[in-house]
Order: C-alpha cells, then structure tokens, then sequence
C-alpha cells in the first residue's frame, strides 16, 4: 500500500504517470512554454482517466492548484486512486475518475504556492475585464511585502503582522489577505490581470474531458488551513438549488462553507470549481468541495507566503528554491517528514473519496437534489 509523498515535483509526476499507466488509465499532457523546472526537467500538468466514454457520473480530483500543495495532493492521487486500485474500481462500476495532476506545474517544482507569474490560480477564474478588487488588502500590502526590505527579518515582520492582527483582528485580517487581490501584482494572493496558462489548460480539460457529464463530483486538493491533519470538506459549488443539502449528505456534518462562517477558509473568489461550473452549464449537476488538510498555525503559514514572496523578488529562481527559507514554505504546505500527518491524510482522503463516489453512485438520473 502506497503511503509516502514525493520528495520533489519530478519524482511526484514520474510516480503518477507510471501507476497512471499501470491502472491503464489514459493520459494526456500539457507542457507549460517557457519554463523549466529548477532541475531542467519539463513542467506540465497531466490528466488520466478511467472508465468509461462519455460517462454520465465523474469524480475529478485536482492536485497542484496551489503548486507546492500539490505534494499531499500528487500523492493522494498516485497512492489511494491510482495504486490501491479506487479509480479503477470506480470506473468498473461506470462512474469515469479524472485525475488532473500538478495544474500549476511552476509552482510545484519551485517551491511555491503560486505560479510563474505570481498568480495564486485559485483566484484567477475572474472576468479580468473587471476584477474584483479588494480594497482591504491595499491597507496590508505594505506590511506583508515592504517595499524596502533589503534583507527578510523574521522577526521584524512577526512584530508587524501581530500588530496587524491586533489592530484588525484575525478573522479580517485573513478576508483582506486571502479573498484575492487584483492591484498588487507582487503581493499575496495576486489573482492576474489576465486568464493564466494553467487557467487556459483547465479550462480546455472542462471543455473536453468534463463537459459531457451529467453530474460530476470535484474534489481540488490543499494543504496550509485549519485542524494539523484534518481534511476538512469545503462546499465550493454546484449551482442548483439542492447543491448544498446535496453536498452535506455526501459529506456529513463535517462539511463547512466559508459563506456561512463555518469554515477555516474566508470567501474568496476565482477558484477551479467555477470554470467546472461554467463548462457543465445549466444542464449538468456539480458537487464540488475543496479538501483542505491543516498544517501549521495561520500566522505561520502567513509568515512563510511573505517570506516566499521575499525570496522571489529578489533572487532568481534556481537560487531561491536553494533557500533555507524554503523550510518554512514546506512546513506550511508539506509536512511529510511527519509520519502522524501522512497517515492522517491518507486516511482522509480514503475516507472522502469513498464518500464522493458513494454519493455519484447513490444519484439517481434526473434527481437534481
């Protein structure tokens, strides 16, 4: 049974091609232009499918939205769906499983939360014609990304975001830092002045692997918020009116919404499962959540998105995923030298996909609750 994490992005799509091919699963790969990973290796994201054409019920799991988040999400994908055989149960049952791998390549292989242009993908499924701008986080920027800092202090930047904290108080600090921002193309949860390469590639995947189906389950992988080792479902969409409810009797009680309050994650606006949306259209039902696998306390994981943002602007590339800063960044996102986290997000997702497919199995055609 497959329960260890990739050691670096490389290692991570060599494993899930390879029990990819395995399952049979068939493939397809979009190679990100322009870009190498810091090993010189080719950055891309891939999907696999199994099941059947044209199924009317799929599971997609996304992993990498978030790039370095993309090392629990890799290996949940290659160990619980690819090796210990659930997609290929699934799909011997006629429900289609897609797997779509390291959707921010870029990311992953360097160490970062965000893409080759510092977009954060989950926010960039915006109409760029008019964004929607976030005038709270003008009034942080300047704290989390001081414009003079020649050298990052920790210590120095700890000071200021308690302030920060104190003066705002945590749960608005974190709306104006991680809502999405479209000013700020330096800053923390930059969503793009324009649709991204992996924006485009997504959406070609909803276009022509996902659009056809009935109904559709979405689970997008990440780590870095809420409970250590928890993976906690959040209500991301569908839009009928029974997609809720719907949502709540695949996942229980443990499902949370960051719209209702009831969730370690703050509204925000621009994430995968819109384009899912958008591609299905009115005809098509979605259930989709995010699940999220806490890590390290939030003014933690702040810490480490500024000290990355640090690193990035002012080394290059291959120098700062050399960094002894990037500790932190792994610490954040991808705790794997923690054997009680791997074995609790392996049991997780188990536990949640089960759930997933029970729910598109247990839906009766027509029923759009």
């Amino acid at each position: 049974m497959a329960d260890t994490f990739p050691p670096d992005y490389s290692r991570a799509r060599a494993a899930f091609l390879g029990a990819a091919e395995e399952a049979g699963a068939r493939l397809r790969t979009f190679a990100l232009p322009g870009h190498l990973g810091p090993d010189g290796g080719e950055l891309c994201v891939d999907t696999a499918y199994l099941g059947p054409p044209s199924a009317a019920k799929l599971l997609v799991t996304v992993s990498g939205t978030h790039g370095v988040e993309g090392f629990c999400g890799s290996a949940l994908q290659t160990g619980v769906l690819l090796e210990e055989g659930v997609a290929r149960a699934a799909a011997g049952a006629g429900t289609g499983v897609l797997l779509v791998h390291s959707l921010n390549p870029y990311g992953f292989a360097h160490l970062r939360r965000v893409n080759e242009d510092n977009v954060d993908l989950n926010r960039n499924f915006v109409d760029h014609a008019a964004p929607p701008h976030n005038d709270a986080y003008d009034a942080v920027h300047r704290t989390l990304v001081p414009p003079d800092a020649a050298a990052f202090d920790p210590g120095a930047l700890v000071t200021a975001l308690t302030a920060l904290r104190e003066r705002l108080g945590p749960q608005h600090l974190q709306e104006a830092v991680t809502r999405g921002q479209y000013r700020h193309r330096d800053g923390l949860f930059y969503g793009g002045h324009a649709p991204s390469w992996s924006r485009r590639v997504f959406e070609t995947v909803v276009a022509e692997q996902i659009a056809g189906a009935a109904h559709v389950g979405y689970i997008d992988l990440h780590t870095g918020l809420g409970e250590r080792g928890a993976g906690e479902p959040i209500f991301r969409g569908g839009r009928d009116a029974g997609a809720r409810e719907r949502a709540h009797r695949w996942y229980g009680d443990a499902l949370t919404a960051s719209e209702e309050g009831t969730s370690s994650s703050t509204p925000i606006v621009g994430n995968t499962a819109t384009a899912v949306a958008d591609g299905l259209g009115a005809g098509g039902l979605l259930t989709a959540i995010t699940l999220e696998f806490g890590t390290r306390p939030g003014p933690e994981v702040l810490l480490a998105l500024c000290a990355d943002t640090w690193l990035h602007r002012h080394l290059p590339p291959a120098e700062a995923v050399r960094s002894g800063l990037k500790d932190l960044v792994r610490a954040a996102f991808c705790p794997t030298e923690d054997a009680r986290w791997r074995e609790q997000v392996f049991r997780r997702a188990r536990e949640v996909f089960g759930q997933a497919l029970t729910g598109l199995a247990d839906a009766k055609p027509g029923d759009p609750a």
